[in-house]
């Protein structure tokens, strides 16, 4: 007999009981099975006993908002597609969301089946990056000339910074570490790999991430902007990571 795929699951979290009602009810006539929450506490309880394949988080809620969840979500159940749910023009929760990992946005308000084609897209692109996964295991990056030549076989050098990519960690000029989120990591792993080598925004959504970046290309802009405050000397005159116009990037290594 043929196999059936299992009916993904979508978490819903919301504090608005008549918007959560609505979604269920949308999501469930269109093959998921829903699962709904009115805070994040309640999230937290619901993913301890079954891990949804996506969730929708309402940012602003009571007690602990949306982004927090995420972040929590992000770091414990990495295969989670996320999609936020905000208030049109809340720039900065767009741009905090990226940070922790957030998938997609969609403003409120919003049309019913533009939310369910998000989703669907999310869920497509984690299947796509799992399936990649399985299919061709991701070997540790291959040290290169530039690591060598740190003395470290795995740290390539970014400016007055040194990414490690074995701890998947950048280190500053004073060996203190510096925070970096994993979309920021796997930027720099990418440019490490090219070195020298303009890479248009097609190329860094197809290489350096396999969440959100068609959706959000704006998001490799902003995510330039903050490495670039983090591994340049002067991140108003760009010399690690230049832009090339009309192109992209290109990360440019050498003493700086």
């Amino acid at each position: 007999m043929p196999q059936t795929t299992p009916a993904p699951t979508v978490l819903v979290v919301d504090d608005e009981p008549e918007l959560r009602a609505l979604l269920a009810e949308y999501f469930g006539r269109n093959g998921f099975i829903v699962m709904q929450a009115e805070n994040a506490a309640v999230a937290r309880e619901l993913v301890a006993e079954q891990v949804p394949d996506a969730a929708v988080l309402d940012i602003n809620m009571p007690g602990e908002n949306g982004l927090s969840l995420a972040r929590a979500l992000r770091e414990s159940h990495p295969q989670i597609g996320l999609l936020m749910l905000t208030t049109a023009g809340e720039a900065i929760d767009r741009i905090v969301g990226l940070e922790v990992g957030a998938d997609d946005y969609v403003a409120k308000p919003f049309e019913l089946r533009e939310l369910l084609a998000r989703v669907r897209a999310v869920l497509r692109r984690l299947q796509v990056g799992a399936a990649a996964a399985t299919t061709t295991p991701t070997a540790p990056a291959t040290p290169t000339a530039q690591a060598a030549a740190t003395g470290h076989p795995d740290r390539v050098p970014f400016g007055i910074c040194q990414l490690d990519l074995m701890q998947r960690k950048l280190f500053g000029a004073e060996g203190q570490e510096i925070d970096i989120t994993a979309a920021e990591f796997d930027l720099l792993a990418l440019f490490a790999r090219h070195p020298n080598r303009p890479l248009n925004r097609d190329q860094i959504m197809e290489q350096a991430h396999n969440r959100g970046w068609d959706v959000f290309d704006r998001s490799i802009d902003l995510r330039i902007m903050r490495l670039r405050r983090k591994i340049e000397r002067n991140p108003d005159k760009p010399e690690v990571i230049k832009t090339v116009r009309n192109v992209g990037y290109v990360y440019v290594p050498g003493n700086h």
